[in-house]
């Protein structure tokens, strides 16, 4: 017979229990907790802690997929909350919540999430003798990943003093901007997700499709939406789409901005590194000069870099703060370089071409964590690199990604078998060169997450090293 085991793990966060509480208790705080090197999908959930809500998740164990569904039992605001699993992967799994208010010498709120698992694995002897250890590390992993993520959403609450905002955000249904959506709902702001096509939810902006949609009582507008540039070969018909859902696109939601009686105090709109073009070692900051102007290759990128933020004129004609927010590699294994990359780095594929190329990354908490900075942040305006100040070759990557997964990069991919398979967009994406400093988001006061790659990739991956940390504050 199984026996049943007991976990448990614990950290300190800077706010009282009370607001640890109902960071958990708001909309989305599961879809922020589930860890994203796990297959999990979220079928249901009442978004309730309250005594009998469920949630149902489909999940995979060694590639079976299996329903999750799982129960509130207790509810006793702030100190605790419990659920136990009805039907899943375990025998027995009871999870219980508390948090606990901590004495502070600097007089700021501090409290302790304290997580206690009670579980039991199936088959008995067999299942503690196939799958005991795994189960544990999993257990142990996910644990760490949402202490760590709870832990920093929280710090950026006590790092800006701010009241309740209400954000508009494009391409929430994203990688940046679903996170970005989830971690400011659990931060105590209301989200507005604007939409391309009529709105067809409470809370929705069809910014494009009704001429009579407002913005009013609109704080600050996040404008992420535009077709992914890696989705397949470029021609000219994807070229042309890439174009015109940045710029035209964004060119239409400033006009719209620009009219509003009372307009948002401040436009985050996307950007890109690919403006600066392919410029090999030469280290670029907001003030360098971006790349030439061109039809092909990367050039393309830095053409499309210079219309999309052009295209922002009428915001900032009209008094609005506009924010270029010029992104780098975004870091998740959900999506972008890191996913694509793990496949080939796992049959101990290597550099891109001649693998000296800068990758100028940043991973996916700082680059929402870096757009909460820019909207709390008054006198940032203008171009902003969102980058880590440690940007990498991609050799180094390669080796880095490599050794996190226990993988040597042996077999590199050259130059000529990529635009083969690519196209134009090899140059574009993979093989140049851009190394680029952060120094705006340093200047004014952004404390990052990850500075260095390799912590980046474990946290990401969830290899991270385990242990409670102490929050940090401000001065």
């Amino acid at each position: 017979m199984a026996k049943t085991k007991h976990f448990s793990a614990s950290t300190a966060l800077p706010v009282s229990a009370s607001d640890a509480f109902a960071y958990h208790e708001r909309p989305g705080a599961l879809e922020r907790l589930v860890p994203p090197w796990e297959s999990v999908l979220i079928e249901s959930s009442d978004q309730s802690l309250l005594p009998g809500s469920r949630v149902v998740l489909k999940a995979g164990v060694l590639g079976v997929p299996i329903r999750w569904v799982a129960e509130h039992t207790q509810y006793e605001p702030p100190r605790s909350f419990s659920d136990t699993q009805l039907s899943g992967p375990f025998a027995v799994w009871n999870h219980h919540h508390s948090f606990e208010n901590l004495p502070d010498l600097s007089s700021h709120p501090c409290c302790r999430l304290t997580d206690q698992v009670e579980y039991k694995l199936p088959l008995g002897f067999l299942g503690d003798l196939l799958g005991g250890r795994k189960a544990e590390k999993t257990i142990q992993q996910m644990f760490t990943y949402r202490h760590r993520v709870t832990r920093n959403d929280l710090e950026l609450k006590t790092n800006y003093s701010s009241s309740a905002m209400t954000v508009a955000i494009s391409g929430s249904s994203g990688l940046v901007g679903g996170t970005l959506a989830s971690m400011l709902q659990l931060l105590g702001h209301d989200v507005r997700r604007i939409v391309r096509n009529q709105a067809k939810n409470e809370g929705e902006i069809a910014a494009w499709s009704d001429a009579n949609e407002s913005f009013s009582g609109v704080d600050a507008v996040v404008h992420l939406a535009g077709k992914s540039i890696a989705d397949g070969r470029w021609n000219q018909s994807t070229k042309h789409e890439i174009r015109s859902s940045r710029v035209d696109k964004t060119r239409q939601l400033c006009e719209r901005l620009a009219k509003q009686t009372v307009p948002p105090k401040v436009l985050i709109c996307a950007s890109a590194t690919g403006i600066y073009g392919d410029r090999g070692d030469e280290i670029l900051d907001e003030d360098s000069a971006s790349g030439k102007r061109s039809d092909s290759g990367s050039e393309f990128l830095t053409d499309v870099g210079y219309e999309w933020e052009d295209a922002c004129k009428p915001a900032t004609d009209a008094g609005i703060r506009v924010v270029h927010a010029r992104f780098g590699i975004v870091l998740s294994p959900k999506g972008g370089a890191l996913q694509k990359m793990l496949t080939p780095a796992k049959l101990m594929g290597g550099a891109l071409g001649s693998g000296k190329q800068w990758w100028s990354w940043i991973a996916l908490d700082d680059a929402v964590g870096a757009i909460y900075h820019c909207i709390q942040t008054p006198n940032i305006a203008g171009p902003v690199n969102l980058v880590s100040p440690h940007p990498i070759r991609n050799i180094d990557f390669a080796k880095q990604l490599g050794q996190v997964i226990g993988r040597p990069a042996l077999f590199p991919a050259p130059s000529f078998v990529l635009r083969l398979a690519l196209g134009e967009m090899a140059d574009a994406l993979l093989l140049s060169s851009t190394r680029v400093k952060p120094n705006r988001l340093i200047k004014s006061g952004y404390s990052f997450r990850f500075t260095q790659i390799e912590e980046a990739i474990r946290y990401s991956l969830g290899r991270e090293r385990s242990g409670s940390e102490t929050p940090q504050k401000k001065p």
